[in-house]
């Protein structure tokens, strides 16, 4: 029963983490079911992490002196009913609304579950492993489950789907006895140092977890599923990063897992076209590279005497790192992809100018094309089909062809300076893996 238990309250863990991200492959769907743009829905996102990164700071040290069973319990109570009230919002501004609530069941949640699954696997030893590794594959596998969901059903099911979950751990947390833990002779200023590499990982994986879910979307023209499919790399290769960390162990698993992070998001910056093979390769690469870091820094931000305080302030420094990323990259990603549809207007321009058709065909072709470009969103791959609607012809077919090889290419091109800025993020993460290791 134990067992079952610490596997029930792993999964709404994971779940409450794969929520920071889970909504990404969503996105399109959401913009046109509830009739908005990108800028107001993207709080469906940052809105659940900065709720789950304030509340889960706010709690801190006074999680120590509450009981973890009650947290836990007000926490799952909170997301289960949040999540079912999710996926029967009618509005952006309710969504957005009851995604905050459930931001503040998850915060609960997954303060209160390290206790939880410590009391439950019989081990502080297990459990802080147990709640390390759910958190990094639930954080990881996010965008893939939300978008097979989405696919195969809509983006209402994401949300019906959590509430099961959140109730099966009910049971396991009812009747767990989890004792105050006691204190311990670690330092605060080592779990500070790990927080920070949290924050930093975690920064810096939003280009992977936000950037390329637009990128192939938006730009490439994939569906949720193709999308997930692809992403699918990125939690792959994080459970086949946690595996080799054992072996590097300690600080050369961090600098190793921070430095493959960033040399996959400098990938993902530096594609030169329109490649799902490239991409996924440097998902791969990030996804090991967070299963490198995350469980050295997650064990060590648990080091300070308060081991329930330091579980809350290390979940806090994870979302923190996430939404200050988004904060961040959103208006470095709107300039580059305003200034990616100029370019990608001009390069269209100059392509039909060049296509071996009727003058004619060109002026009408070209101008339909502007105006697709400019009733889109920036950034957004237009509807190059409309431009060409009622014409047909070998040289048209191929100018088609080249048109959208051009825009794609042009507009993919636009992401470099936000994944870049992402890739910084996870270099940094290099400097408190080394301080740590002057502190071992």
């Amino acid at each position: 029963m134990a067992s079952f238990g610490a596997a029930a309250v792993a999964a709404a863990v994971a779940i409450a983490f794969a929520d920071s991200s889970i909504v990404v492959l969503a996105l399109p769907q959401l913009l046109d079911d509830l009739n908005t743009s990108i800028t107001p829905v993207s709080w469906v996102i940052t809105g659940y992490n900065l709720v789950v990164a304030v509340v889960a700071l706010a709690l801190g040290s006074r999680l120590g002196r509450a009981s973890a069973r009650r947290v836990g319990l007000a926490g799952l109570f909170v997301f289960l009913a949040a999540s079912l009230a999710c996926a029967l919002a009618g509005t952006l501004p309710v969504l957005i609304a009851l995604r905050c609530v459930q931001g503040v069941g998850a915060a609960l949640l997954l303060a209160a579950s390290l206790p939880l699954l410590i009391a439950l696997t019989g081990s502080e030893r297990r459990g802080i492993a147990v709640w390390v590794t759910a958190g990094g594959v639930g954080a990881a596998v996010g965008p893939a489950l939300g978008g097979v969901l989405t696919e195969v059903f809509d983006w209402r099911a994401i949300f019906l789907v959590q509430a099961p979950v959140a109730a099966l751990a009910i049971p396991a947390v009812t009747a767990v006895r989890a004792r105050p833990l006691p204190s311990r002779a670690g330092g605060r200023r080592t779990a500070l140092l790990a927080d920070l590499g949290l924050g930093l990982v975690f920064a810096g994986l939003a280009g992977a977890l936000f950037l390329v879910v637009v990128l192939l979307i938006e730009v490439w023209g994939l569906s949720p599923l193709e999308a997930a499919a692809a992403v699918t790399a990125l939690p792959v290769a994080t459970i086949v990063g946690a595996r080799l960390e054992r072996p590097l162990s300690g600080t050369r698993a961090a600098v190793t897992g921070s430095l493959a992070l960033a040399a996959g998001l400098l990938g993902l910056a530096l594609l030169p076209a329109t490649s799902i093979p490239l991409a996924v390769w440097a998902l791969a690469l990030c996804g090991a590279g967070l299963g490198l870091a995350l469980p050295f820094f997650g064990v060590r931000s648990l080091d300070g005497p308060d081991l329930a305080g330091s579980a809350a302030h290390s979940v806090g420094a994870r979302h923190a790192g996430l939404v200050a990323a988004l904060v961040l990259v959103a208006p470095l990603l709107a300039s580059g992809v305003s200034a990616g549809s100029e370019r990608a207007a001009l390069g269209g321009a100059a392509a039909v100018l060049d296509a071996p058709v009727g003058i004619s065909d060109k002026v009408s072709i070209a101008l339909a094309l502007d105006r697709e470009i400019e009733a889109g969103p920036k950034g957004a791959m237009p509807n190059v089909g409309a431009a060409f609607q009622g014409r047909s012809g070998k040289d048209v077919d191929q100018l088609r062809d080249r048109l959208v090889s051009t825009l794609e290419d042009t507009l993919t091109r636009s992401f470099r300076p936000s994944f870049a800025l992402t890739a910084l993020f996870a270099l940094l993460a290099v400097l408190p893996a080394l301080a740590l290791r002057r502190r071992e």
